[in-house]
């Protein structure tokens, strides 16, 4: 059924009852609510084409805004117009596309945010060692969003956590110092990110990798652009064991990672 309307009572009420209640119950109360020989999304599409092809741009934004309601999506829409441009003229399409844009974007960036949610709600699932908390005593030497997460209390010589990574994060440049011994283990867990060493091409990680990082290797990891990602970080026990923080991964190099 289509939805009730008062645009004419509202707006021509006083100056022209009549044509307000011709255009609320008539051609709206009735026409429209003939669903049974066409449905309000095929009259949407019949009343775009004829506001178009009149160049009647104001009232063509109206029943854009109502077809969006009826269920066109903005590519049918986009095609619709692209059709009637060889029959109407070129310069009306030109002029159509922009009310598109602005109606349907809002739809856009819901939907975008609805799968970044869900992406992220996926991704919690398969992150089985947990995200923790966000990782600010070491916020400064990463680009982005990271979260950390202890699975050891400390006590215990060998130190392991799950670090998660946001789309986009990073770590910087580092290397684990050791005299003898040292160095870093790393077993991706959920996401897919990325492991480099200095000079050397950047690896792709995924679920099940290991990377196995020697002392005094200088070298950077983090999530890919479009995925979050966690590792379990576990660090190896060596004689005089520090960490040296470096330069960044600045965002030349990353986005030409892919």
């Amino acid at each position: 059924m289509a939805e009730k309307q008062t645009a004419g009572r509202d707006r021509l009420g006083k100056i022209a009852p009549e044509f307000a209640h011709l255009n609320d119950d008539v051609l709206f109360g009735e026409v429209w609510a003939r669903e049974k020989e066409l449905s309000p999304r095929d009259r949407s599409m019949i009343t775009i084409a004829a506001l178009f092809s009149a160049g009647l741009y104001p009232q063509l934004k109206a029943h854009l805004q109502m077809g969006k309601a009826h269920g066109i999506t903005k590519q049918e829409a986009v095609e619709i117009v692209t059709q009637l441009a060889f029959y109407c003229g070129w310069p009306k399409a030109w002029s159509t596309f922009p009310m598109i844009e602005e109606i349907w974007n809002d739809e856009d960036e819901t939907a975008a945010k609805d799968q970044k949610i869900a992406d992220k709600d996926a991704f919690e699932k398969a992150n089985k060692f947990g995200m923790g908390k966000p990782n600010m005593a070491y916020a400064k030497y990463f680009i982005g969003q990271s979260y950390l997460n202890p699975l050891t209390d400390g006590t215990y010589p060998l130190h392991a956590s799950n670090v998660t990574f946001e789309p986009g994060c990073r770590n910087n440049y580092h290397i684990h110092h050791a005299t003898r011994d040292g160095g870093q283990l790393l077993i991706c867990t959920a996401g897919s990110g990325w492991y480099q060493e200095e000079g050397k091409p950047a690896r792709s990680l995924n679920p099940g990798d290991v990377v196995a990082i020697p002392a005094e290797v200088k070298h950077w990891h983090g999530a890919k652009k479009d995925s979050w990602f966690a590792h379990i970080a576990i660090s190896v026990p060596g004689e005089n064991a520090s960490t040296e923080w470096c330069e960044p991964v600045d965002d030349e190099q990353y986005a030409k990672l892919g």
